[in-house]
């Protein structure tokens, strides 16, 4: 049994043992609904998935077996409920909470495949069903989370299957497939016990292979990150060490940081469809996670893994400083926080593992657990004051969860950080962090002040000053004008309460901090809250509103339950002397003092007295508080509406006199604290009770609402005083630790068994004496209450408006505040079954038990309430229907009095959400090892577990009945509750916006517990709409009801309402009202998103279906068609509903086909229509329904243009075939689809084939005519980067519409487009183009027979046309064009359309000698357009052979004179080069020679080593060219180094494509001979071409070169660092930094040492610039470097340099190569000095010290070295307090001689 039912209340506890049986019940129950032979029962399951979903949320006992046959019953149904995303959803959900709650004692076996079916058939298929966004949306995120669920149980051998099924997706690593396949393996692979055999280690090398493959992509990281993740933690055995370099690489360039000066992004990362970053989860927070969860499994003992994240955290811990903060801080803290939680994850394993059998090198030791530590301090101590109060707080949680885990190495460090605070005036935040870090850690502490024996950490003595230190000074943080620090000074202070068991001076005998004053720390705390309190300022003190909540209050309450919670625990664990001096000074605090600036505050100080100890402190506080209160009323005018004595009716209402606003005032603040003193009362309250009934009369007798109000809140509070359960002395200490007594022992709920009973809590249970007086305060405020409202209404007895209108109010109050105070003890309805019968619900099913508290009243009660307050609805809309304040109080009593329950629920979710703010300051971890102590779960303190016992009881007796009703057909609701139904509808009608969204908000919460009434609600406002007479305020009402997803999610359960809900919007266009028109419009939207499908019948068929739907078409079709006295949006609206209709009924067979012919050939006419809407919408409607493709030639069946007649036919066919045959339907229908293509003037982005460029675009066109879910078909399939000439306006789906509408009716409609299409091709404008390219693209991709034999008739000779035009304007729309016709078929692109090889032979003719060289470029353009959509892998010869010819004429003309030409060939090499990089690794048989093209005496297969060789040949000349050989005017050898130059341009463009395209990983070979040219031509005299080299270099820089790549990139690197251009070394020495920092940890020590040697040389370079860098490397390396390689040079750089200043005490002139050797040295020592910021190692102030000596130094030495000090001085400036005492005075007078604010270091 869970803890939480444990300690439920005796009565609810012992009816919760009926559970088990019961869920035995609900399965069978479930087994039964369903019927094998009739799919649509599975609708009539969904009733029992809210039930089991109950049972979970209640932590109920239930059998194992059950729970089984739950998940087995659940699956079948999940599989069965095909194309019923509404069932999977519901189904999937309950089944994935299941599975996560059972899954370590479910022994089940789960199939993958079925659950890959659904995922692909649903969200991967060409055509998507009707759903809307919202549901699809909730659809994948269920079926994602049911498989992660299902992985462990896949049986053996689905990780062969799963990774032979999706391994060959990504064969071509740039198609989306690859992605598709990384998504699908990440989410199905399993790691579980029996597919353990599948990982191998030679899996490992497989996984980096394909990981690296494609480059600077964040959703390829995320998922082999997290599949790598989980294969280390599960397959513990696998070897690692191998690959452990190349993978942490792969992890620290995962991280987005600025590098030397760099960006902190990649400049062209890959981009992933939106359809893969939406269906697989790539999120930051997900990376951060999978790396630090990588990390914490990789270490165990004997592995280089701590080594690596060692270096990992030296290189990533400057980007913690507070300092250096940017974007990239927020993941950092989410790498931080999943290092700790993994980190103790894994120990807890290790503990649990100890008793098992397993390798011993699985298990990590105390030597890698502290040197794990020690790097994680690391970050922690750079960002612990950091600026991100995210990561401030994430380092808070990670010192405490570590300081258990090492207490050695983290307290010393809490504790040095605390000092530093305190001491620190200058930096006030520091000390809210120092606080809340001791807050967290507090239990901590108090376990290492343990004597030696029962704590394993030495240095006892100092942490108890820490304690006592933080507790002192904690006072001073109490500040009404700082509330972080006040709040975190509350934390602390309740944090270390709840580790203590008693405030007792003697309760710390003995112990280390037994010297704590506690009385005189008691007073000042009291007199420091008081202060406090006195000057807090309230927001809002004078606020009359109705809706102000109760608990209002300054920041003290509205910030958190710090305050509360503190003086709870406090107040409970003080002595009973103590706790008598305190309530001596509180009693005498709150008695003079009135604060209605603090009213909630002093309420909860009364309240945390009388909780601890009732008895004394009501005589103490709640006495006095009753006398004065009673006193001051009696003082006051009264009006009798309180009681049922006799007032005078007659008398005027104007000698009637009011209370001073400072009267009014004390006697609230007295009442308010009265109501907060009085909550936990109970019995104690029972010998005041007549003052207590009098305090009640009194404040409702008074002419102040202000003072009725707060009557109302004290009859509420002791009414829930006396009938409620709640916890008695729930913060009193009753467990001591074992270990030492002065410690409370804290509990862990999952270690909670029948067989170790821990003591839980004390309820309140109702005495009958208490439960009396509670029937009579209902009989007297209640009862007699509704008789005074009938008196009210019908007797007129008031003849004064004003007087009847306060009356009614206090009237109300006192009804609404006596149900609010019983809640759900006063007995529900009575339900009636078929035969009119009214039963108790203890004769319905039993579910889980639940009650808040005593029962008191009777359900006649109730009855008679909702009798009377009817009435008083007829009589207030009547006659006071512009009072909003009646009419509240009169919505919040219907809404306590129809749903039972609810108030309850409300308090409990608000709870719920307090309860995610818990923090580490109440938590111990699961591993402690201060004390050796580990368990299964987190400890918490008894308290705080008692809290959440009590909310969970309060969430049961919210939920105990609240599913009654819909479990079975033959129960409705009560009669008096279809009164209020009507009323509320009334009233959600109603002027006032307040009146009506409190209205919707009650008659929701209504029909969502009783949806019978949902097609009442629904007709009788969706009538509203249509009503033309209806005032705006009613349309508003009546949108705002039918727009929640309560009334959407119910409308596919009745074609009725389903019509009168269509219907109603679409004739309310009488509307003129703005805001209606736009509520209605909303509405409109939101059922669109959240559409669910046609109703459905669950039992048996229905033949009236059918026609209820055809006559539902024939209302809606006229308002599709554009009429002129229609809105048309309204248009708009008739037209997506009839899409919606057509795709929805395409699973029904009693759907007469005629319906839908006539909506396809009504969407085909919307092409042509004036409305860009209504095309844009008619184009996503036929690429839904045109899917028959009857013509489309298939590898499977081939039809010929003359056998259509004899094979299958369309449905639709002979419908649209009448309609595009028409003259100039083709014609018109371009000419309107040319209007949506609006071209800019400025490109502001590619559209890659959606509508965001488009003119009409707002958000309510967007929702209507986008088409949701085109996942599987979206385009382009490949990964685009090119544009040469702007932005394309191509939009896919305009050719994919011809596509379709080709391959459902053939060769006519060809014929018919072919007269249009050849005029829009010559068209001049560039939007008829687009429109062109679009109906191109969709021709030649169609792989129709009869589009094939049209080719020589003319479409070949247009296309040629096309390549021959002049024009250059649209050449963008042409090349995509092409592109989308050559794409690959079929899942993988691998299959070639049919005229895939003509387009490809007649782009491959030879141009005409007389053409433009624009048009030069553009074939060039669409050759590469038409290669990326080729498939290297498995590409057939005749494509290789293409491949090759034009790789021969590319290299040909790579000095063409024109820059576009250049650029065009540079991109088509990348694209080709790449192409048979990857054909030649798939490829297995090669071409003979004989095969090979002619290639102009070269081997064309060596194109690689000819652009190596040529390209080094040409640096040194393109260097050698300056302005001199210009003046010299040579005009040969002008022409060929102009040549040179445009030849190596046309390279600069190769590589940068290779680059941006990510194609770059095949070519890796190519590029790292290319470094020499891009680094050596970084300044040139040509100016265009060194700019195309810097465009290299920056991207050069984010590439990552694996051996054996690696070995030759550092072979070229050192080269060029010798370069006798000084301006190449300078370039080098700039790649060098990103370098060194990218390939840190493949870089071996040996590469290390040889890059630390050549650029300790140019430490001395006779170029300044050179020197500088060189040392600006230095720094950097000795980050990553050996440590015995950084300390030689560190030594040896002081030692050069000590020589030297002794030399040059007696120094004269020095010649420039001494210059350059004396600064060499001086810029080491200056390296040395920059590698450690912010740290203050043992040698630093020598080498500090010693480099300021040489200020006095001539320039550029003294630059050096005052630069070098000024970065000192910033770095270290946070912490110099304590830097400072390194140095020596004489140091620090050196330092200070540096600058002339010398006082900075003294």
């Amino acid at each position: 049994m869970h803890l939480y039912n444990a300690w439920l209340p005796p009565p609810v506890a012992e009816a919760a043992g009926q559970e088990k049986e019961s869920f035995a019940g609900v399965v069978r129950s479930v087994k039964e609904s369903y019927q094998l032979d009739d799919p649509e029962s599975v609708y009539a399951t969904l009733k029992w998935v809210p039930i089991i979903d109950l049972f979970l949320k209640a932590k109920s006992d239930v059998n194992i077996e059950d729970v089984s046959t739950a998940i087995e019953v659940g699956l079948k149904l999940f599989l069965t409920a095909d194309n019923k995303l509404y069932a999977q959803v519901k189904w999937g959900n309950v089944l994935v909470r299941l599975l996560n709650k059972y899954r370590k004692k479910l022994s089940v076996e789960v199939q993958w495949r079925p659950l890959y079916d659904t995922y692909i058939h649903t969200h991967f298929t060409r055509n998507t069903g009707p759903e809307g966004f919202r549901l699809r949306q909730q659809h994948f995120q269920m079926v994602t989370a049911l498989v992660r669920s299902c992985r462990r149980f896949f049986p053996q051998g689905s990780a062969i299957e799963i990774w032979s099924e999706f391994r060959s997706l990504m064969e071509n690593p740039w198609h989306n497939a690859s992605f598709e396949g990384a998504g699908l393996l990440q989410l199905f692979l399993p790691t579980n016990y029996a597919n353990q055999d599948f990982f191998k280690n030679d899996f490992i090398r497989k996984c980096l292979d394909l990981w690296t493959s494609i480059p600077n992509c964040q959703f390829w990281n995320s998922q082999w990150a997290s599949l790598t993740a989980r294969v280390i933690k599960n397959c513990g055995v696998l070897d690692w060490e191998p690959v452990l370099p190349d993978l942490f690489s792969i992890y620290l360039n995962m991280f987005e940081v600025p590098v030397a000066n760099g960006r902190a992004s990649h400049p062209y990362s890959t981009d992933v469809p939106r359809s893969m970053s939406y269906l697989f989860s790539n999120r930051t927070a997900s990376l951060s996670k999978s790396i630090a969860k990588s990390i914490v499994y990789l270490i165990k003992p004997g592995s280089s893994a701590q080594k690596h994240f060692a270096k990992l955290v030296n290189l990533l811990e400057q980007y913690y400083h507070p300092s250096n903060g940017g974007r990239w801080t927020h993941y950092l803290g989410q790498f931080l926080y999943h290092l700790v939680n993994a980190f103790q994850k894994r120990l807890q394993l290790d503990q649990l593992n100890t008793s098992v059998v397993e390798p011993a090198k699985l298990f990590m030791e105390n030597r890698e657990r502290a040197s794990f530590v020690n790097s994680v301090l690391i970050l922690i101590h750079r960002g612990q004051y950091s600026k991100n109060d995210q990561l401030s707080r994430t380092v808070a949680d990670a010192t405490s969860t570590l300081s258990y885990i090492e207490p050695s190495l983290v307290l010393p460090f809490l504790a040095n950080s605390f000092h530093m605070a305190l001491e620190t005036e200058t930096a006030t935040h520091q000390l809210k962090t120092a606080l809340t870090s001791v807050a967290f850690s507090g239990r901590s502490l108090f376990f290492a002040t343990l004597p030696p024996g029962s704590s394993n950490v030495d240095g006892a003595g100092s942490y108890a000053d820490v304690l006592m230190i933080s507790l002192s000074n904690a006072l001073h943080g109490m500040d009404a004008n700082d509330p972080p620090k006040t709040l975190a000074t509350m934390q602390l202070i309740g944090s270390l309460l709840s580790s203590i068991s008693s405030l007792d001076q003697n309760f710390i005998e003995g112990s280390l901090i037994s010297s704590f004053p506690l009385s005189e720390w008691l007073d000042e705390f009291l007199d420091r809250l008081f202060s406090l309190l006195q000057h807090l300022e309230h927001s809002d003190v004078l606020s009359d509103g109705l809706n102000s909540p109760v608990t209002s209050g300054t920041f003290l309450v509205e910030d958190g339950p710090y305050y509360f919670c503190m003086l709870e625990i406090l107040i409970r664990r003080l002595s009973d002397s103590l706790y008598k001096q305190a309530l001596k000074k509180i009693s005498k605090f709150v008695t003079t003092n009135i604060l209605p600036g603090a009213t909630a505050e002093v309420g909860f100080l009364c309240c945390a007295c009388v909780h601890s100890n009732p008895r004394e402190a009501v005589v103490q506080v709640i006495k006095p508080i009753l006398e004065l209160v009673i006193y001051s009323l009696k003082a006051t005018p009264a009006t009798g509406f309180g009681s049922r004595a006799a007032f005078d009716a007659s008398c005027s209402r104007k000698k009637k006199s009011s209370l001073s606003p400072n009267l009014e005032k004390s006697i609230v603040y007295q009442l308010k604290v009265l109501a907060f003193g009085i909550s936990y009362g109970g019995p104690a309250l029972l010998p005041y009770k007549e003052q207590l009934k009098e305090v009640i009369v009194l404040a409702f007798d008074s002419t102040s609402w202000k003072v009725n109000r707060a009557g109302g809140h004290v009859l509420r509070s002791l009414l829930g005083s006396l009938v409620l359960y709640y916890p008695v002395d729930q913060y009193r200490c009753v467990m001591n630790h074992p270990l030492a007594a002065s410690l409370e022992e804290w509990v862990d709920k999952k270690n909670f068994t029948e067989n170790k009973r821990i003591i839980g809590p004390v309820w309140h249970i109702p005495t009958a004496e208490e439960v009396n007086f509670a029937n009579e305060l209902l009989k007297l405020h209640f009862e007699y209450a509704l008789n005074d409202l009938l008196s009210i209404i019908q007797s007129k007895i008031h003849s004064d408006s004003g007087d009847e209108k306060d009356h009614l109010k206090v009237t109300l109050l006192r009804v609404e505040s006596s149900l609010q105070g019983v809640l759900s003890c006063l007995p529900d309805f009575k339900l009636k079954v078929t035969d009119g019968i009214a039963e108790d619900q203890g004769s319905f099913p039993f579910f889980i038990a639940g009650a808040m508290g005593s029962c008191v009243g009777s359900s006649e009660l109730r009855e008679k309430a909702v009798d009377v307050i009817h009435e008083t609805c007829k009589y207030l809309v009547k006659e006071k229907s512009d009072d909003s304040i009646l009419f509240l109080l009169l919505i919040r009593i219907m809404d306590t009095l129809a749903n039972y329950g609810s108030s309850e629920y409300d308090e409990w979710s608000n709870q719920r959400q307090a309860w995610k703010l818990e923090s580490a300051a109440t938590i111990e971890p699961t591993v402690n090892l201060i004390i050796s102590s580990n368990s299964k779960g987190k400890r918490r303190p008894r308290w705080a577990l008692i809290d959440k016992a009590y909310m969970h009881n309060t969430w049961r007796s919210s939920q105990s009945s609240y599913h009654l009703l819909q479990m079975g057909r033959n129960i409705f609701p009560s009669d008096h509750l279809n009164l209020l139904v009507d009323d509320l509808l009334d009233l959600s009608l109603h002027n006032y916006e307040k009146v009506r969204r409190l209205a919707a908000k009650c008659i929701l919460n209504l029909i969502k517990r009783w949806p019978s009434v949902t097609g009442k609600c629904v007709i009788k406002l969706s009538e509203n709409l249509r009503n033309p007479s209806l005032p705006e305020h009613a349309v508003l009402g009546s949108c705002a009801i039918l727009s929640s997803k309560t009334i959407l999610k119910r409308l596919s359960r009745d074609i009725k309402v389903f019509s009168s809900f269509l219907l109603g919007i679409l004739y309310s266009s009488h509307n003129e009202s703005l805001k209606a028109q736009k509520a209605i419009t909303e509405l409109f939207v939101k059922f669109n998103n959240q559409f669910m499908g046609l109703p459905r019948r669950v039992f048996g068929d229905d033949h009236t279906y059918g026609t209820d739907f055809s006559n539902l078409v024939s209302e809606i079709g006229p308002i599709s068609l554009l009429s002129t006295n229609l809105h048309w949006r309204y248009n708009l609206m008739a037209n997506r509903v009839l899409l919606l209709l057509a795709m929805a009924s395409q699973g029904y067979p009693n759907i007469p086909r005629n319906a839908v012919k006539e909506i396809s050939g009504h969407f085909l006419k919307n092409l042509k229509s004036q409305l860009p809407q209504t095309r844009i919408l008619a184009i996503s409607a036929l690429n839904t329904l045109l899917k028959e493709s009857p013509y489309k030639h298939s590898a499977k069946k081939v039809i010929t243009s003359d056998e259509h007649q004899m094979g299958e036919k369309s449905s639709l066919e002979d419908a649209l075939t009448g309609i595009f045959q028409d003259e100039d339907f083709f014609s018109e229908t371009l000419d309107s689809l040319s209007h949506v293509h609006i071209i800019k003037d400025v490109d502001a982005g590619s559209s890659k084939g959606n509508y965001d460029g488009s003119s009409m675009q707002n958000f309510f066109e967007k929702s209507i005519t986008r088409f949701y879910f085109d996942f599987s078909s979206s385009w382009p399939r490949t990964p685009s980067w090119i544009s040469l000439f702007g932005d394309d306006n191509f939009h896919p789906d305009f050719a994919r519409i011809f596509k379709r509408l080709i391959q459902e009716c053939g060769v006519p409609v060809v014929l018919s487009l072919r007269s249009s299409l050849e005029q829009f091709v010559g068209a001049k404008e560039r939007s008829k183009q687009c429109v062109a390219a679009e109906v191109m693209a969709g021709v030649l991709h169609s792989d129709v027979i009869s589009v094939s034999e049209e080719w020589d008739n003319w479409i070949g000779g247009q296309l040629n046309a096309i390549i021959n035009a002049p024009s250059v304007e649209s050449i963008p729309e042409w090349a995509a064009s092409i592109r989308y016709a050559v794409t690959g078929k079929g899942n993988l692109g691998t299959r070639a359309p049919l005229l895939r090889h003509k387009v490809i032979d007649c782009l491959m003719k030879p141009l005409p000698q007389t053409v433009t060289t624009s048009v030069v470029a553009k074939r060039y353009t669409f050759l590469a357009a038409v290669l990326i959509e080729v498939s290297p892998p498995r590409m057939p010869e005749i494509e290789e052979m293409v491949h090759y010819n034009l790789l021969d004429e590319l290299l040909n003309n790579m000095s063409h004179s024109s820059g576009y030409v250049r650029e065009a060939v540079g991109v088509a090499l990348s694209v080709i080069c790449s192409n048979l990089r990857v054909h030649e690794l798939f490829s297995k048989d090669q071409l003979h020679e004989s095969e090979m093209p002619d290639t102009d005496s070269r081997d064309i297969r060596c194109w690689d080593q000819f652009l190596i060789k040529r390209a080094n040949e040409l640096v040194p000349k393109i260097q050698s060219v300056g302005a001199s050989d210009v003046l010299e005017g040579s005009s040969n050898s002008t022409s060929n180094s102009q040549d040179e130059i445009k030849w190596m341009e046309t390279l600069f463009y190769f590589i940068i494509s290779s680059l941006k395209s990510g194609r770059s990983s095949v070519l890796l070979g190519v590029i790292v001979e290319l470094l020499y040219p891009v680094i050596a031509l970084q300044d040139t005299s040509n100016k265009d071409l060194s700019n195309l080299a810097k465009a290299a270099f920056e991207l050069l820089k984010w590439l990552i070169f694996y051996r054996p790549h690696l070995t030759a990139s550092l072979h070229n690197i050192l080269l060029l660092a010798h370069d006798p251009n000084w301006r190449t070394r300078s370039a080098t020495l700039t790649y060098l930094r990103s370098f060194i920092y990218r390939h840190t940890f493949i870089l071996s020590d040996k590469d290390k040492k040889t890059i630390w040697q050549a650029v300790e040389k140019l430490l001395k370079d006779n170029q300044l610039e050179i020197r500088e860098h060189a040392a600006a490397v230095l720094a950097g390396l000795m980050k990553v470097g050996d440590e015995d390689l950084v300390s030689n040079f560190r030594q040896r750089a002081y030692d050069n340099a000590t020589v030297i200043f002794n030399r040059r005490k007696y120094r004269g002139m020095i010649s420039a190569s001494q210059i350059a050797d004396l600064h060499g040295s001086i810029l080491a020592l200056a390296a040395c000095i920059l590698s450690v910021p912010y740290d203050m190692p043992r040698w630093l102030p020598e080498h500090v010290t010693l480099l300021a000596r040489f200020v006095s130094e001539p320039s550029p030495l003294k630059s050096t070295v005052t630069k070098a000090i000024a970065e000192f001085r910033r770095t270290h400036a946070d912490e110099w307090n304590v830097h400072k005492d390194s140095f020596t005075e004489e140091q620090l007078e050196v330092l200070g001689n540096t600058s002339a604010s010398s006082s900075y270091f003294a």
